[in-house]
């Protein structure tokens, strides 16, 4: 009996390892390759203007050296810039990759095999728009960050939050009309596929944050306020207790990392800053009350440029009065952001449309509506790295992210003219990005190169 029980131990011990590799990144204990790339102009991720040309060695999934003058690097793979501009891989910091490929009706519906699938095709699609690294703001991305890490999927560096949580009625309630009242208990095939999950009281929230939290979650996302896409609450709604949303904030600050909502309204913008929150998610209808609570409470406003134009995502009449009511919004939130200096970033946020989801790239350079073309690719890159490394001990990636200095993680794109003269080339991936590396790892090239 006490062999049998030693055994049981040493194959749970190699259970538990296995399932904690899987947590983090690659592994950088592979040979250590070398990409050059050569007569380059630099843009950091924070300056608002290039450098001069430069040389910048990439040695295994790190840059290893900036240099004006030539770099000898044996055995390197070398990428003649010819003048064209490195700058950092870009960052979304909110992205639903389970949810931007599919229609509305099917992630409701459908097998949830398929909606993994479809998920696969969406990583993939990211990383080719020069997308290396996205915060997925909720849905089961952990098997998929998983397969990437591990290389046997391509893809960006993803900050999952796992499900969504939300109260009963709430933004992530997608139950039946006739679902109620509610066995206790039971949980809906939302909740079963790890979309979204329903907590109601403080119990019950601290409990669904801690599943998220052991399942590898780098930040929590619970919903305080009304949505567009969902069917029971109206934008001017507040969800959640600030207690309850205390609850998750406690429990997540116990393993070092933070709690962002989901809330567009300054009732529940507030509600959520006083209980602890350190980041809103939208936000499109601020006033400047909440405008000055966030920048004095240094919280974060991930906000999207969100305009009833032609990638607006479009929705059935019973949510289209919902749409424009945000959408009325968004001019004045960037304006209030910019005034009282609110730490800003950059998403997409993208639902059930994936054509919509093909012109991330156009969304992001919508933002010269507010701002210029050097502060977008800033929010988009340095500026949301900075964002997700508030996960902490929990981020899954750590070292610098989202700039071009030396010992930064290799996350770079080499672009086919200059984006701060002409931010269109980001909106353009297809041709104006002419090598995207992730990790050090070149995922698209269509320069010549050679061997050193």
């Amino acid at each position: 009996m006490i062999r049998t029980a030693a055994l049981f131990v040493a194959a749970g011990c190699l259970i538990l390892s296995t399932l904690v590799v899987g947590r983090g990144g690659a592994s950088e204990s592979s040979p250590r390759s070398r990409v050059l790339f050569e007569n380059v102009r630099v843009f950091d991720g924070r300056a608002s203007s290039l450098t001069g040309v430069r040389n910048v060695l990439v040695e295994g999934n790190r840059i290893a050296k900036i240099s004006v003058t030539p770099i000898s690097a044996s055995n390197a793979t070398v990428i003649d810039g010819e003048g064209r501009t490195l700058m950092p891989g870009l960052i979304d910091a909110h992205v639903h990759l389970t949810l931007e490929g599919i229609a509305q009706d099917a992630a409701l519906t459908t097998d949830v095999g398929y909606m993994h699938a479809m998920a696969v095709r969406s990583a993939r699609r990211q990383l080719s728009r020069g997308f290396t690294t996205v915060r997925d703001a909720g849905g089961p991305t952990f098997g998929l960050k998983r397969a990437i890490d591990e290389g046997a999927l391509e893809g960006p560096r993803i900050y999952p939050s796992g499900a969504m949580i939300s109260q009963t009625g709430g933004h992530g309630d997608f139950g039946l009309y006739m679902d109620v009242p509610r066995v206790t208990g039971a949980l809906s095939p939302i909740e079963r596929s790890g979309l979204a999950i329903i907590a109601d009281g403080p119990d019950a929230v601290l409990m669904r944050v801690r599943e998220q939290l052991r399942q590898g979650a780098s930040q929590i996302k619970l919903l305080a306020g009304g949505g567009i896409s969902s069917s029971y609450d109206p934008i001017d709604v507040t969800e959640y207790t600030e207690h309850e949303l205390r609850a998750a904030v406690t429990a997540a600050d116990n393993w070092g990392t933070y709690v962002t909502v989901h809330a567009y309204t300054p009732q529940a913008i507030q509600m959520a800053v006083r209980a602890g929150v350190r980041c809103i998610e939208h936000g499109q209808l601020i006033d400047k009350a909440t405008a000055k609570m966030l920048a004095k409470n240094d919280v974060w406003l991930s906000l999207q440029p969100f305009v009833d134009d032609e990638d607006a995502n479009p929705k059935p009449p019973a949510y289209r009065e919902k749409q424009l009511e945000v959408y009325r919004g968004t001019d004045q939130a960037y304006a209030l952001a910019k005034r009282y200096g609110i730490k800003t970033a950059f998403g997409t946020d993208t639902l059930f449309a994936p054509k919509l989801a093909d012109r991330q790239g156009r969304k992001l350079a919508k933002l010269v509506r507010w701002y210029s073309p050097a502060e977008v690719l800033s929010m988009a890159t340095a500026g949301n790295a900075e964002l997700l490394a508030m996960s902490g001990r929990r981020n899954p990636y750590p070292g610098p992210l989202g700039v071009v200095e030396e010992g930064a993680l290799a996350d770079l794109i080499l672009v086919d003219g200059n984006p701060l003269e002409n931010i269109a080339l980001v909106a353009n991936p297809e041709e104006s990005f002419v090598v995207i590396m992730k990790d050090g790892v070149v995922y698209k090239n269509t320069m010549m190169h050679e061997s050193r």
